[in-house]
């Protein structure tokens, strides 16, 4: 056994520290501890040396700190694992909290200014990691170390920059996206309760472009959701709904006392255009005064106060898609992609699709051949795969490409103050089925309807969704539910409920207005001169697509 083997073998253990005696006179059980081998790399041979640079390069990776208090740096090194330490309490400390109260932990964490904190706080930690690896090369005591350890040590040290501080960099931009979209989105600052144990929302999806005074919202939706399980029921209107009377007190029937009933050039998603044409008869605290003139105009057909409203820009929904993964769902029909005034470039065939972008929204707007009946159906099959497919995982995975989405794709008067109720509420929601009604015929004629029908239809729906929150919400014969009086013009099975009666009652209608659109995918504006031809049997989806 040669010097150098007895030598290493005398220093086996590298963070070993040596005792030696007290000068005379001085406590026997005293003792006076020099620093171990690891913070004096001089004695060692070059095979420990080496060894000891990979160690504190492998310490720092582990533990952030612990490099630098084995190498006899020990203020630091406290400091730094105390640091650690204190990150490793909030991240349990917040886990224990989301399962307690898990609405606090999410309106906590959807405020900007919190979003901004986590993103300095992060931003700080990506530094200060990268430096203590910096740190280790230093003190490995490269000079003493042959060129390819030298090497191997640098590589080291930026492979371990790479994988802690990159991915809290990346945080740290992805929250501070995050934190500005929130304030620019969710801005409003009037948060509104729940009434009479629901909250309703009015979901409406239209072409805004870059100037939305123009937009006729294509998709009109009221979201009904119950404040205590989360269950969601929705009603789906026909943007060709005429003849409608407001709530007395509301803006709306202060400025339209005779109601929005001029025929067939007043429809329901007409209002948006009308009220940003007049936006200075509106109060001055309204935001969008085309957005509140819908929502007054569904609180007055469906009898429901409405908290809240989102406007989502369809061309823009895209993106959104796109940012978590697409959709999957399985098509019933086959479905066009283009028509109107583009050429028809293709085919969306039955089966089962994970829908992108593109494929969602052209399946949830193609007009090719279609009713505008059909396409509330489809729209509300998509609306049903994001609210059930799009988890907190993919939230947090993508969160900077939804965040970056959001600004473009998203408007609404929800203030930040309600995100965490509200996402809490979606989360519970999950567990139950999305049932719903789309007001279309034979149900009702939106040219032609008795606006009693709706409201007890929609009392009816959440009367029943209530009694029973862990069941669906019948939707056979055209979706309804409870007593339905046939109108005037009614006859035949249609009169008597029947979903699959054919044709609808009233036959083919040709009004000299807007009507049926059978435009291109753009625009978002009723066409003149269209058919209205109801689509009697896809009132509520199930007939068109079915959501996995």
């Amino acid at each position: 056994m040669n010097h150098s083997d007895l030598h290493d073998r005398e220093h086996e253990h590298l963070g070993a520290s040596t005792d030696v005696p007290l000068p005379r006179g001085g406590h026997r059980h005293a003792r006076h501890r020099r620093p171990g081998l690891l913070a004096d790399p001089a004695s060692l041979s070059p095979r420990l040396r080496r060894r000891r640079a990979y160690t504190l390069v492998a310490l720092t990776l582990l533990l952030p700190g612990s490099a630098q208090l084995v190498a006899g740096r020990r203020r630091w090194g406290r400091a730094g694992l105390r640091v650690w330490a204190a990150l490793w309490v909030v991240a349990v400390l917040s886990a224990v909290t989301v399962w307690v109260r898990r609405s606090f932990v999410l309106g906590l964490f959807s405020r900007t200014w919190t979003l901004w904190v986590l993103a300095a706080l992060l931003a700080v930690a990506a530094v200060a990691w990268a430096l203590t690896f910096v740190d280790a090369v230093r003190l490995s005591r490269l000079s003493t170390l042959p060129r390819a350890t030298r090497r191997g040590v640098v590589v080291a040290a930026v492979v371990g920059i790479v994988v802690t501080s990159g991915p809290l960099g990346w945080g740290a931009s992805a929250l501070y996206t995050g934190g500005a979209v929130l304030g620019q989105v969710f801005h409003a600052d009037v948060s509104r309760q729940p009434v009479k144990g629901r909250l309703n929302v009015l979901l409406l999806g239209g072409d805004s472009g870059a100037d939305r005074m123009g937009t006729r919202p294509d998709t009109i939706i009221l979201a009904s959701v119950d404040a205590a399980t989360g269950k969601v029921v929705t009603f789906g209107f026909a943007r060709d709904t005429e003849n409608i009377t407001f709530r007395s007190g509301s803006v709306m029937a202060r400025l339209m006392p005779q109601g929005w009933n001029c025929g067939d050039e007043c429809l329901l998603n007409g209002l948006y255009t009308w009220a940003g044409e007049h936006r200075d008869q509106f109060p001055s605290e309204v935001d969008d005064p085309g957005a509140w003139a819908t929502k007054e105009a569904v609180e007055a057909l469906s009898g429901v106060d409405i908290q809240y409203y989102a406007l989502i820009d369809l061309q823009g929904f895209t993106t959104m898609i796109d940012a978590v993964g697409g959709l999957d769902m399985i098509v019933k029909n086959s479905t066009p992609i283009g028509g109107g005034s583009s050429p028809v470039r293709g085919y969306i065939q039955p089966g089962r699709h994970h829908f992108d972008g593109f494929h969602a929204l052209w399946y949830a707007r193609s007009r090719e051949g279609s009713t505008n009946y059909d396409r509330m159906a489809r729209q509300r099959c998509v609306l049903q795969a994001a609210m059930k497919q799009v988890d907190p995982q993919t939230v947090v995975t993508r969160f900077r490409d939804l965040a970056a989405a959001g600004e473009k794709v998203l408007h609404t008067d929800i203030p930040q103050a309600d995100l965490g109720g509200l996402a809490d509420l979606s989360l519970r929601g999950r567990a139950f089925p999305i049932t719903g009604i789309n007001f279309v015929p034979p149900l009702i004629k939106p040219w032609d309807y008795d606006p009693g029908v709706i409201r007890d239809t929609v009392s009816s729906t959440l009367a029943a969704s209530e009694a029973d929150p862990g069941a669906a919400v019948p939707s056979s014969a055209a979706g309804r539910v409870g007593p339905r009086p046939p109108s005037s013009t009614e006859s035949g099975p249609a009169a008597a409920g029947g979903a699959s009666s054919g044709a609808a009652p009233g036959g083919v209608r040709r009004p000299g207005g807007s009507g049926q659109d059978e435009g291109s995918q753009g625009g978002g504006q009723a066409s003149s001169g269209g058919d209205r031809t109801p689509a009697s049997t896809v009132t509520d989806g199930s007939d068109v697509c079915v959501v996995p």
